[in-house]
């Protein structure tokens, strides 16, 4: 019955529009997942200021494609994956798939890792019963979304990135940053060779392959009507385009917040380019209690972002392959992987690098697609990207395409 009044309630009232807020808050948890927060704090601690605008950047070039992937699912009522099970041929398809599982899984490998550290840093616990604890957890905020519905599953992740938000930043008024370093880091410039190589790793990791797929279908089961009228259509990608603004400059905040924090406080202190040397060092900086806050948030990310990462990774099967898995069971056979790792003693820090690198492949494989189709009249209709949009989401795309495929080349050389 609320759930009723709300939809007939006018889009221009500010409630009404606010309902309609949520999906880009979801798809936002993988800009604040565990992999961010190591390179984050190793900017700040290594150039300071430096590479704050590189940070803006990625954040831009953020919501161009979220956007685009919103709207995709808003517009024609399917999520990417669908799109393109629907286009590939079957070998072509379950090939696509491979590489997107593979992509969903390694995400979810560094997400779990990043769990079980801020366990390990909270309560001590071995890395192998803090990623089951993840795990599990992850798996009751799941059931959320299975019992409940997606609108229940957004309240519970917002929540999770209010206090990401409060985990990351809390430092900050303790050890509030330089104004006019910050200006001076929002122009761009490097300083040697090395500050380009972690520019790279920043901005070319900024967009997240699962992310991307995902937020098509989250837009589309979020807005079921979106379609019954043109006047509704067009509201309701207004109001996307509010969500998608809104959600990333809330996860841009935090990770330029991380590396001010670091920046302000973590600068020349060794051992930084790991999450637990950057904890140990705000423990130093800041006293033990900055050092819990610290962990909470990266323990909130963790539990957020794999169980955005299942999310995806069902998403993704059920387009592609048109199996529906039980989103449960996909999250007990996704998470073996990473047990088995932690409990071989795997180095955290490597799983996060072998992350990274799996990402940066699928990458194209996203991007490339997306742009086609929200560049489509005949997908897209009147609301197919314009000119601008078209040629600033074209820009993005080979500016991160290239920085992946750099970072490649710089890791399998040795170089990075």
């Amino acid at each position: 019955m609320v759930l009723d009044t709300l939809k007939k309630r006018p889009l221009r009232s500010p409630r009404g529009g606010l309902v309609l807020l949520g999906p880009a808050f979801v798809a936002a948890i993988a800009y604040v997942d565990p992999g961010n927060v190591a390179a984050n704090l190793t900017s700040g601690a290594t150039y300071g200021y430096l590479l704050v605008w590189v940070l803006v950047t990625a954040n831009v070039m953020a919501m161009l494609v979220q956007y685009q992937s919103a709207k995709l699912g808003v517009v024609t009522g399917k999520s990417l994956p669908e799109h393109l099970g629907q286009r590939l041929k079957t070998r072509s398809r379950r090939l696509y798939w491979l590489q997107a599982e593979l992509v969903a899984m390694a995400t979810d490998l560094a997400e779990v890792v990043g769990g079980a550290i801020a366990l390990h840093l909270l309560f001590q616990l071995p890395l192998p019963v803090g990623g089951l604890i993840v795990g599990v957890t992850s798996m009751a905020l799941l059931s959320v979304q299975n019992r409940h519905g997606q609108r229940h599953f957004e309240s519970i992740i917002i929540f999770l990135l209010v206090i990401i938000t409060i985990g990351f930043l809390a430092g900050l008024v303790l050890s509030p940053p330089d104004p006019a370093g910050i200006a001076g880091g929002l122009v761009p410039r490097f300083d040697g060779a090395n500050s380009v190589l972690l520019a790279a790793g920043m901005l070319g990791a900024t967009v997240m392959p699962h992310a991307i797929y995902l937020h098509s279908q989250l837009a589309k089961d979020r807005h079921t009507d979106a379609r019954s009228t043109p006047a509704r259509l067009r509201k309701i990608i207004k109001a996307t385009r509010l969500d998608v603004v809104l959600a990333l400059i809330l996860a841009g905040a935090v990770n330029i917040g991380m590396l001010l924090l670091a920046a302000s406080t973590l600068g020349g202190v060794s051992g930084t380019d790991t999450i637990e040397g950057a904890h140990t060092a705000i423990v130093d900086s800041l006293g033990p209690v900055m050092g819990v806050v610290f962990a909470v948030g990266l323990l909130a990310s963790g539990l957020a972002s794999t169980s955005v990462g299942a999310y995806a990774g069902a998403t993704i099967m059920n387009g592609l392959l048109h199996i529906r898995i039980p989103l449960l069971t996909r999250r007990v056979v996704s998470l073996i992987p990473a047990i088995i790792l932690l409990s071989v003693g795997i180095d955290p820090t490597w799983a996060l690098i072998v992350s990274q690198i799996v990402l940066s492949f699928g990458i194209p494989f996203a991007l490339i697609p997306l742009l086609r189709l929200t560049a489509s009249k005949k997908v897209m209709g009147e609301h197919r990207d314009g000119l601008p949009l078209r040629l600033a989401a074209l820009t993005s795309v080979i500016l991160i395409v290239a920085l992946n495929a750099l970072l490649l080349w710089l890791t399998f050389t040795g170089q990075a």
